[in-house]
């Protein structure tokens, strides 16, 4: 797959799924990642990433094994649910943050 100008490397990933803004020469990459086809996709995964190991915390609390996983299940259903239901307002959000334009036809 071919790098897209201002690809930003590991660790700004993170910080950019933890919800973070890029510095200025990664806005190329920004403005892609929330304009382009697929957008919908890239941020819906991005957020089940990030619920997968607190999941996993929550499995360790004390109480029945069943009692922990529906509370791990309950929070990343949940979680990845309200993340593709409000997916418009969070790439809405995530365009503001870096100063970028919504595309028009999208804003409300």
């Amino acid at each position: 797959m071919k790098r897209l100008p201002g690809d930003p490397g590991p660790l700004r990933r993170v910080r950019y799924t933890l919800g973070f803004r890029l510095p200025p020469e990664n806005l190329q990459w920004v403005r892609h990642d929330l304009t382009d086809a697929g957008w919908r996709t890239r941020l819906v995964v991005r957020h089940i990433v990030l619920m997968i190991p607190i999941s996993l915390a929550l499995t360790l609390l004390p109480g029945p094994w069943w009692l922990r996983l529906m509370v791990a299940l309950l929070a990343f259903l949940g979680g990845s649910l309200t993340a593709a239901v409000s997916a418009d307002d969070l790439r809405r959000s995530r365009l503001h943050r870096h100063g970028l334009e919504v595309p028009p036809g999208q804003r409300r």
